[in-house]
């Protein structure tokens, strides 16, 4: 098959974080491994010692699938995660970037320095049981139904099989995981980025959980978020409207317009807003309203466009209405810059490891998931194929997109879900807490880390990813965060934990 076919151009290819670009044009000064000392630990080797680590891996992700913790509330999922890896020898600092749960683990010296990113926040209002029906457990406030107890994880096993292979081979060279908290609209990433946390790398390898296997290039969609908070004027809603001013009416009135806005954007726009605050009783006027907006687009720049454009409808409505308004920006986040280079290296790896089979049991559970779809699903046995390596454009967003920017960042999706399985389900959060998710998790762990070592003992195609990423990027791009300089909001998830 031939990998290298061009990528179709795409207007957001334009844009991306300043960092090191002369470095990327130069060529990597270190030496490749001599084949005797690469030979004491075959890529079998490292595949048998992510099987002997499979059943402890497997508890720990599913610890963590018990706990469902928020963005930026991770404190238990983070610290099993740090402490694994500094059981291991990896020097681990905690607290980075000025966020608790963040952190980054290191191990060994030198050049290249291969990163490795684990996610490991739960999402809000969803939650299942390990049941193929639908069976919330009572009284709790999250579930994992993005499988970050699963990516947080596999990353951890990556990241030990490659330092792993490093002290039996006498390789030099540093892994590094980053422990990345608040992914799920927190945007921890582009706190840890713009506090220069990946400058050093050389490249960073992440995953996701997902349906089926996946090594292609692609994109998604850039995003910024922000809540408009209105506020207006009390009075009794019957005997003293004339006093009133309503701030649900200024949200109401900044929603009517965006909503006509849509006829008037670029077609891959996507707008969506949730009224988080509205009043309490309709016989009370509220002098509070809050309404919290998402807007995405392929390219960052459209998405500040847009956002500006509906701050200007906020004000337009706050004026209308006789309230005042302000926005607070929550996050935002790059849209994905892919290198078909790398994403290669990591093709030809989960080709070799293979997908995932279903043992009977695990079968009829999938069997029954898919009952519930209410849809056609994939075949079950697609869960042990790999998809066609081509290229691929989704609609959501990830604030592993500033980091792509930044230093060459791979994509890799396994089938820890039953195929047909969309994210944020109830169905995803089932699958990933038996162990269907594990096994997907596993062929994760396999394929990041052989994807390490053969960057590790190959300076040449360090050097081809890195060319490639500097051309892609382009030489006039200068960084500009989506969200600003605001710092992380640490409590966006409060009122949800409560």
């Amino acid at each position: 098959m031939e990998m290298s076919t061009p990528i179709p151009e795409m207007t957001m290819i334009r844009h991306a974080p300043v960092f090191r670009a002369a470095l990327l044009l130069a060529a990597v000064s270190y030496s490749a491994t001599p084949p005797s000392l690469s030979a004491q630990m075959s890529k079998d080797e490292v595949e048998s010692f992510l099987d002997g680590q499979a059943d402890h891996l497997s508890d720990i992700a599913m610890q963590i699938w018990d706990l469902a913790e928020l963005g930026y509330m991770e404190t238990r999922s983070s610290a099993l995660l740090a402490d694994e890896l500094e059981a291991h020898g990896f020097t681990v600092e905690r607290g980075v970037a000025g966020i608790p749960t963040a952190f980054t683990a290191t191990f060994g010296s030198g050049s290249p320095v291969i990163g490795i990113i684990g996610e490991f926040d739960a999402l809000p209002g969803i939650n299942q049981d390990r049941v193929a029906a639908r069976q919330p457990i009572e009284g709790k406030i999250a579930g994992h139904a993005c499988g970050h107890h699963l990516f947080g994880t596999a990353s951890t096993a990556a990241a030990l099989a490659a330092a792993e292979w490093l002290e039996r081979t006498g390789n030099r060279g540093t892994v590094r995981m980053y422990g990345t908290p608040a992914e799920e609209g927190g945007s921890g990433k582009v706190y840890m980025v713009r506090a220069g946390l990946f400058d050093d790398a050389d490249v960073v390898l992440q995953w996701h959980a997902g349906d089926r296997n996946s090594a292609s290039p692609g994109s998604n969609l850039a995003v910024k978020s922000a809540k408009f908070r209105f506020h207006g004027v009390s009075a009794h809603a019957a005997g003293a409207p004339e006093r009133g001013r309503s701030a649900l009416d200024g949200v109401e009135a900044m929603d009517f317009m965006t909503n006509l806005m849509r006829e008037h954007v670029p077609q891959e726009t996507r707008i969506h807003y949730v009224i988080t605050s509205g009043g309490s009783a309709p016989n009370v006027i509220p002098d509070f309203a809050e309404v919290y907006y998402y807007v995405r687009h392929p390219d960052p720049e459209v998405v500040r466009e847009i956002f500006d454009r509906i701050v200007e409808a906020s004000e337009g409505a706050a004026r209308g209405t006789g309230t005042t308004v302000e926005h607070e920006v929550i996050g935002g986040a790059y849209s994905r810059l892919p290198v078909v280079s790398l994403q290669e290296v990591v093709y030809e790896n989960l080709r070799r490891v293979g997908g995932v089979e279903y043992t009977p049991e695990e079968r009829a559970f999938a069997e029954a998931i898919q009952a519930s779809y209410g849809y056609d699903a994939p075949p079950i046995e697609s869960a042990a194929g790999i998809r066609p390596f081509e290229w691929t454009q989704t609609y959501a967003s990830t604030d592993a997109g500033d980091v792509s920017w930044t230093v060459p960042n791979s994509t890799l999706s396994t089938a820890t879900w039953v195929p047909g399985t969309p994210a944020h389900s109830w169905q995803a959060i089932a699958a990933g807490g038996t162990t269907i998710g594990p096994k997907g998790m596993m062929v994760a762990a396999k394929t990041l880390a052989l994807t390490a070592v053969d960057l590790f003992t190959s300076p040449e195609k360090v050097a081809a990813i890195q060319a490639e990423f500097a051309e892609r990027r382009g030489a006039d791009f200068e960084y500009r965060p989506l969200l600003g300089d605001r710092d992380p909001p640490l409590d966006y998830r409060a009122s949800v934990a409560r």
